[in-house]
């Protein structure tokens, strides 16, 4: 302990990230801890402080904060390669599994073991999402400006239907603005808490120099710049003259490619405008669809944005891209056309933003827009657990049943989140299992 590790070679760390693809699960809360305690504490391959410098860089980001962290700190490592290895590898297990579930729930969905499980599931979705909701509430709303942005959000969304972008973008604006006129009101975004001590050297330690490869050159941005830039123009064109602009796969491309652009705030804030234009624009899915969807997605390790591959499979699967004899391949080609377009723009952040934060520390000016997006979160979450409560307990529509037995397992859920802290996975196995005993014995619709 009183000397850092020795050095790390490309091999050693491509099998622990793609462990950690397999083992990522519990949200981006428990993935970072995940990566604290391996990285961090175990296997001292980077410093507390420089963890979670590289941490806060990501907050800011949109997009999967957690696959972002695990794909700065493969850079930081082991180049670029290092970085674009770590970040796939945190993906593409997540991407074949749910490419599996998401055939088995289309081929299988109907059956009634399935339908029983998916019965249990939903109520303790909309617990998470609430739960979600309160755990960034009571860390992001510290004052009443901020508590005033969250409502202001809510009622944009619940009852103004403002899109989900102009909500980001205006909530960006009011940080900036307000970071510079009333600094003590957003002068709390972005921290983690102050570095511990005593888990010994790291060998990316505090004082450690920069590596040649992560620090801040001109020409090196432009490359990262042309080369994704590039990606994302070669892969559009592809899908345009394929199956031309107005193609199920185009459009999912270019929407996604928005959509990964205004992820502040995780996956539950960025759902809303999934919905949007998934279900209600495009009508690749079914509302009933993407509750679903976000069932498996808590259920598979990996980012929970991950469940924008089941919005992809399923509809690639309903639009019958390649006829109704290949509809596997016509849904895993559309999983995996929205995977590349909602993670590649996190690559290029890191890529290119990684040697301006190496040499750089947090400024109030570069965080008061986080703190003001994340109390904007907080209503945008709220009414997205609305709207599932809403599916969930109505079935059939408002002017139809209320389901009690949902009801009741939803608030099950919730004690069991609030009160006895129990985890996600043992949760929604309960849940479901619940659902399965309650569909067997005739009392789930």
């Amino acid at each position: 302990m009183d000397s850092p590790p020795p050095p790390v070679s490309f091999c050693e760390a491509l099998r622990f990230w793609l462990k950690l693809g397999f083992i990522s699960f519990g949200g981006p809360a428990g993935q970072i801890a995940i990566m604290h305690t391996e990285l961090v504490e175990r296997r001292r391959w980077i410093s507390e402080k420089r963890f979670l410098h590289a941490l806060n860089y990501c907050m800011v980001l949109p997009g999967p904060e957690a696959q972002q962290l695990a794909t700065y700190i493969g850079w930081l490592m082991h180049r670029g390669w290092g970085g674009i290895v770590a970040g796939a590898l945190f993906v593409l297990p997540s991407l074949a599994i749910l490419i599996a579930l998401s055939w088995a729930y289309l081929a299988f969905g109907k059956l009634a073991v399935v339908a029983g499980l998916f019965y249990g599931l939903k109520p303790a979705v909309t617990a998470l999402v609430v739960h979600a909701a309160h755990r960034i509430g009571t860390r992001a709303l510290k004052n009443g400006w901020l508590w005033g942005i969250a409502a202001a959000a809510f009622v944009a969304l619940f009852a103004l239907d403002a899109p989900f972008p102009l909500i980001v973008l205006g909530a960006a604006a009011i940080g900036h603005v307000g970071g510079r006129r009333a600094p003590q009101v957003f002068a709390i975004g972005g921290g983690h808490g102050a570095a511990k001590a005593g888990y010994g050297p790291a060998l990316i330690d505090d004082d450690t120099p920069t590596p040649p490869h992560a620090r801040f050159t001109r020409g090196r941005l432009a490359r990262v710049l042309t080369i994704g830039l590039g990606l994302w123009a070669a892969g559009m064109l592809t899908l345009v003259t394929a199956c031309g602009w107005d193609g199920a796969l185009a459009q999912m491309g270019w929407f996604f490619t928005k959509a990964a652009l205004l992820t502040f705030g995780g996956a539950y804030a960025v759902l809303p405008y999934v919905y949007q234009g998934a279900v209600e624009h495009h009508q690749w899915l079914s509302g009933t669809q993407m509750i679903d969807g976000l069932a498996l997605g808590e259920t598979t390790p990996g980012p929970l944005i991950m469940v924008v591959a089941f919005v992809g499979f399923v509809g690639g699967w309903t639009k019958q891209l390649f006829g109704p004899d290949t509809l596997f391949l016509a849904g895993a080609a559309a999983a995996g056309v929205v995977t590349f377009f909602t993670f590649l723009p996190s690559f290029v952040f890191i890529l290119a933003g990684g040697p301006v934060i190496e040499s750089t520390h947090g400024k109030l000016q570069f965080t008061a827009p986080l703190t003001a997006i994340t109390a904007a979160v907080v209503g945008v979450i709220l009414n997205l657990a609305m709207f599932f409560a809403g599916h969930v307990l109505w079935p059939q529509g408002w002017s139809g049943r209320f389901d009690w037995i949902s009801a009741l397992i939803a608030v099950g859920a919730g004690v069991a989140l609030f009160r006895f802290k129990l985890g996600v996975m043992p949760l929604l196995g309960l849940c479901a299992a619940l659902g399965f005993g309650l569909r067997l014995a005739g009392l789930a619709g």
